[in-house]
């Protein structure tokens, strides 16, 4: 028999338009869908559908369109690879191709009201950081409103991001995580990856099964209590995880103002509050978080 020819690796940057083979990159294999429906997508279940695409721009866009199309709860859409990727304020998240975990999920709430949306990117950050603390053995802390944390080199540095958007009577959750980056394909120097930080697991299969599973039990949970943040115990989860909480900040608000102070507490509508060097406490609904290093005496 001919031994088969061996795969001709690639750049890092992994697929291109015209479609090379998944296994460019021998480190990153890809996901295996029909494996993960049959553990995921099952009768009774939170999950409805799971589908892995190559390559998309964003899944959230996508994922949105078939929202408004009367797509069910419990659908999950994860791409290998993203080419207009979005995180908050419109930023832009860009990784090789099968280096992370780049997955959209459609939520139907209904019997939560529309104010207490705001906590489903909570939710997915606790979620998040849960599963990868218990199976990565890594500390993942969380960042107000929605970026995952880790500390490497003694530095802390962005791991991932949460966005959330409506569309079509449907909550559209989306989660970027770096898992397998390596330093020269980091974006920006304060990103970081599972790898970097020293994941004990790094298998993205492994990873997103687990991770599907702790959001489904949170959601369940959530969901049960109506959305309350304190009943379905949503809320001391995630201030037990924010490393926000404590730290002196400054919060870039939207029309260009800026508060600075100390971050205190999140209140009951997910709002961070942010204690004033006069005592005031100021709840910030909406605003780009920077932690700042206290002075040295």
């Amino acid at each position: 028999m001919t031994e088969p020819t061996r795969p001709r690796r690639s750049g890092l940057r992994g697929f291109g338009h015209d479609g090379p083979s998944p296994w460019t990159d021998l480190d990153r294999p890809p996901l295996d869908s029909a494996r993960l429906r049959r553990d995921l997508v099952l009768p009774g279940g939170f999950w409805t559908a799971l589908d892995v695409v190559t390559e998309t721009g964003s899944t959230n866009t996508d994922l949105a369109a078939r929202a408004k199309e009367g797509e069910a709860e419990g659908a999950v859409l994860v791409a290998e690879a993203q080419n207009a990727g979005r995180g908050r304020l419109e930023r832009q998240w860009s990784a090789p191709a099968r280096s992370g975990l780049f997955l959209s999920m459609l939520l139907r709430p209904a019997a939560v009201p529309v104010e207490r949306y705001g906590w489903l990117p909570i939710l997915v950050g606790v979620a998040a950081a849960t599963t990868l603390g218990r199976v990565a053995e890594i500390e993942v802390g969380l960042k107000w409103p929605n970026d995952l944390l880790v500390t490497v080199d003694g530095a802390e540095r962005k791991l991932g991001g949460i966005l959330t958007e409506l569309s079509g009577g449907a909550v559209i959750a989306g989660l970027g995580v770096n898992v397998s980056l390596r330093e020269p394909e980091l974006p920006v120097p304060t990103a970081a990856s599972l790898t970097l930080a020293g994941a004990k697991v790094a298998d993205r299969e492994t990873l997103l099964r687990a991770l599907l599973r702790e959001f489904a039990e949170l959601y369940g949970e959530w969901v049960a209590a109506s959305g309350d943040p304190h009943a379905s115990g949503l809320l001391p989860a995630y201030a037990g995880r924010c490393t926000t909480l404590g730290r002196p900040v400054r919060v870039q608000l939207p029309g260009g103002r800026e508060l600075v102070g100390e971050a205190v507490a999140v209140d009951g509508d997910g709002r961070l509050v942010v204690r004033t060097p006069d005592g005031n406490r100021t709840p910030v609904a909406a605003g780009d978080v920077v932690h700042v290093r206290p002075e040295q005496g």
